[in-house]
């Protein structure tokens, strides 16, 4: 029998939600079958705890005696560097934002030991931050310069807004040159000599979700360890990809736009990461909760990492090349992944995850917490994701001359060319 969210909703709120993890209900589906369990079933929770570089917080620090515009001037936190276009005391700062003594011109090896996403975790934490700013000075706005320490409770919002979290799918990551390459993925060895992976397969909110049924504008969620909302795809959506007879994607596909108040959030679920040759990340917990709304809706939910598949990449060339990722290298299932040995052109890699499987868990025995105890319900959809059927791709940069200038593509050590 099919359910709505409305239903759903009223049994949580009388305390009669039957809730499970994505772990959990593998084996519940086994031994009960997919048409008795659906029945019984209300939601499942997920969970994800990875390096999320298109994550960032914004805020509004409060007007300084005398005022200060910040538009039009420059700020740092931390000496991270904080976009101030946006008003007079507005800032943004990106989780992959750097210091400018930070070595990141130092490829091998840069260490690349605070950015902001480190900043983010240490407001989180409670932690003092110095803030410095200039301005060019206007009549209502007199005040050129601001140096002073800030925390997250001095601010009047603090949000945490993030353009792409919880990707459907990843690459497997691998090296086929004879040197060490340094990746968002990680350092990966030369000659086939690892695998690396990112993501938390059958705990995974969009591929338990695969064709975005439950998914969408106003979805309420697990953030950084308070409540958040997805408000949009997140940026390089891309829903038309190949997908085995499950509906999971084969590659990277779907992607959210996620929201939350900071001062609700832990440094336990928003920490900053460090890649050594790439830069500075966020690591974000993210759980969404999905709703058994018929056996379809389970089927999905209860996909095991047996039956998650996703391509191997080569990293040294194609991926820096562009090169759409191929069938060439073989395909790999989560299972294998996670089992610490995979096998790629013939040869036995150590696989190792930047996704925190453990982590994972933990969130989504969290938000499971929450809603058995009926302080979290599910909300509907204002607008659902763009699905399979939409035409939405994701699209490569089309370089194309300025004027009579040559635009040059430059790789680390040579000039590749012109476009």
């Amino acid at each position: 029998m099919a359910k709505t969210i409305q239903e759903i909703n009223e049994k949580i709120k009388n305390g009669k939600a039957v809730v499970y993890n994505a772990e959990e209900i593998i084996d519940i589906v086994k031994s009960e079958g997919v048409k008795k369990a659906a029945a019984r079933v209300d939601v499942v929770t997920t969970g994800t705890f990875a390096p999320m570089c298109s994550s960032g917080s914004y805020f509004n620090i409060g007007h300084s005696n005398p005022r200060i515009k910040l538009g039009g001037g420059s700020a740092t936190l931390n000496d991270v560097p904080a976009y101030a276009g946006l008003a007079a005391v507005d800032l943004f700062v990106g989780a992959t934002a750097l210091p400018d003594d930070d070595p990141r011109n130092k490829i091998y090896p840069g260490r690349f030991s605070y950015g902001g996403g480190h900043l983010i975790e240490d407001l989180v934490a409670g932690k003092d931050v110095k803030l410095i700013a200039k301005a060019y000075g206007t009549d209502c706005y007199p005040c050129r310069e601001l140096k002073t320490w800030i925390r997250l409770e001095d601010m009047n919002e603090a949000v945490l807004f993030n353009t792409r979290n919880a990707y459907q799918n990843y690459t497997a990551a691998v090296n086929l040159s004879d040197k060490v390459v340094y990746t968002y993925m990680g350092v990966l060895h030369p000659n086939l000599g690892n695998v690396t992976y990112c993501s938390a397969g059958q705990l995974s909110p969009l591929l338990n979700d695969p064709l975005y049924r439950t998914i969408g504008v106003g979805s309420r969620i697990f953030l950084g360890g308070g409540v958040g909302y997805v408000v949009d795809r997140g940026t390089q959506h891309h829903p038309t990809v190949p997908r085995n007879e499950l509906g999971i994607p084969l590659i990277p596909s779907g992607a959210l736009a996620v929201i939350g108040d900071l001062k609700q959030m832990s440094s336990r679920w928003l920490r900053g990461a460090s890649f050594t040759g790439y830069g500075a990340s966020l690591a974000v917990g993210v759980g969404v909760p999905i709703p058994i709304l018929d056996e379809e809706m389970l089927r999905s939910a209860a996909v095991s990492d047996s039956e998650i598949q996703t391509q191997v990449v080569d990293y040294s060339e194609d991926y820096p090349d562009c090169v759409l990722p191929g069938m060439q290298l073989g395909v790999v299932n989560y299972a294998q992944l996670k089992s610490g040995t995979v096998e790629v052109e013939g040869k036995k890699l150590r696989s190792a995850g930047l996704s925190s499987y453990t982590r994972a868990k933990e969130i989504a025995d969290i938000l499971k917490s929450w809603i058995e105890g009926g302080s979290f319900f599910l909300s509907e959809p204002v607008a659902y994701l763009p699905s399979a059927d939409s035409g939405l791709k994701a699209r490569p940069l089309m370089i194309r001359p300025i004027e009579d200038e040559e635009v040059m593509r430059v790789r680390v050590g040579s000039v590749v060319g012109p476009s």
